[in-house]
């Protein structure tokens, strides 16, 4: 029998977790409107309406550089505390909309410096407007806990500085790091004396691999600079020939068998052409032969979504069922930054009281 569909009513009441999304990808239109008409930056167009519509299709050429390249106007108004602390506490509200109880926020704080602010100020301010966030939240019955990721731009040369900030601010609600930036033709070895800094302090990081590259870079974040987790990760596959018959090469069974979890964003991945279809994405393959995968958004303006669109998605296209939306919930949750007794209380608290109260039908959409 044929499993019951899932409204998106539903899906969006859902308890999710969400381990890869950008800060800077995530502003809501009418904020980048309102914020560079306020330094004097100008937009592609001024109604909120069309600027989400541009960022849509320009996304959508099949291209990581220029996918990249459409964060121009949202960088250019994040680069004073004013900006930021909006940009940061919407972040944290509209995450709360959407059923997310839990999430890691990414950003590169050397991107957020032209407008006069240091390096650490620009972490301070971030995290007073997430504080700020997860109060309003929590005030309005919708708490979500938000750690941050601190991105070093795998093209330049501050990573160093920015792992030392991930140190720095460890306590102070910054979880872990990453590097970010186009990923062809910039190995993640290239900053390798700021992963072992970071593991000497104990810092977890994880790097974003196996998008626009193959397998050398999965293996060198893995390998050679020791992440713990996977940004994207689609490029697995090219060690698994066969996906149907489940023969795992070498490093694809390292992945699987060590429960490294793979930070999958299905709607981006299709935009930059590291997949052809929601039904066709890895993560569904790869769910089925017990990788970690988990379920994640990249960047909500940008891609034109949410974790309830991702999630409906996978439900109408590749035939996912609550059980599947709970398991990536949990792995995510298993895989996050944060203290194992936080991990846990997510779960057990939230995730898996939020789908036991699921009804037994539910209507198609």
């Amino acid at each position: 029998m044929t499993a019951p569909r899932i409204d998106t009513d539903t899906l969006r009441a859902l308890p999710k977790a969400v381990l890869h999304d950008h800060l800077d990808g995530g502003l809501r239109p009418e904020t980048v409107v309102e914020l560079a008409d306020a330094v004097g930056h100008p937009l592609p167009t001024t109604d909120p309406g069309e600027l989400a519509a541009w960022y849509y299709e320009a996304a959508n050429s099949g291209d990581l550089v220029r996918y990249i390249a459409t964060f121009e106007h949202t960088l250019a108004v994040m680069q004073t505390r004013e900006g930021l602390l909006r940009t940061a506490e919407e972040y944290v509200l509209d995450l709360a909309a959407d059923g997310v109880v839990y999430a890691e926020v990414r950003y590169a704080p050397e991107l957020m410096l032209r407008g006069g602010l240091t390096l650490a100020e620009v972490v301070e301010t971030v995290q007073e407007g997430l504080a700020a966030g997860m109060a309003k939240a929590a005030a309005e019955g919708t708490p979500v806990r938000v750690g941050t990721l601190l991105c070093g731009m795998r093209m330049f040369d501050r990573t160093r500085a920015t792992a030392d900030l991930a140190v720095a601010f460890r306590d102070a609600g910054v979880v872990g790091f990453d590097i970010a930036g186009a990923e062809d033709g910039f190995p993640p070895a290239d900053h390798l004396d700021a992963f072992e800094h970071l593991r000497r302090e104990n810092v977890p990081f994880t790097i974003h691999a196996g998008e626009a590259h193959g397998l050398p870079s999965i293996h060198q974040a893995l390998q050679v600079c020791g992440a713990q987790r996977i940004g994207h990760g689609v490029r697995i596959t090219d060690d698994i020939p066969d996906l149907a018959a489940g023969k795992l090469g070498r490093l694809a069974g390292w992945v699987r068998d060590r429960r490294i979890a793979l930070e999958m964003c299905p709607t981006s991945n299709l935009q930059t052409g590291a997949a052809t279809s929601i039904a066709e994405h890895p993560i569904t393959a790869l769910k089925d032969l017990g990788f970690r995968v988990t379920l994640n958004t990249d960047n909500r303006l940008v891609s034109g979504t949410t974790m309830t669109r991702e999630m409906s998605l996978l439900v109408e296209e590749a035939g996912w069922t609550a059980a599947d939306l709970r398991t990536v919930t949990v792995n995510a949750l298993k895989s996050a930054f944060i203290p194992y007794d936080e991990r846990r209380a997510l779960i057990e608290d939230v995730v898996l009281p939020g789908y036991a109260a699921l009804p037994r039908t539910s209507p198609r959409t």
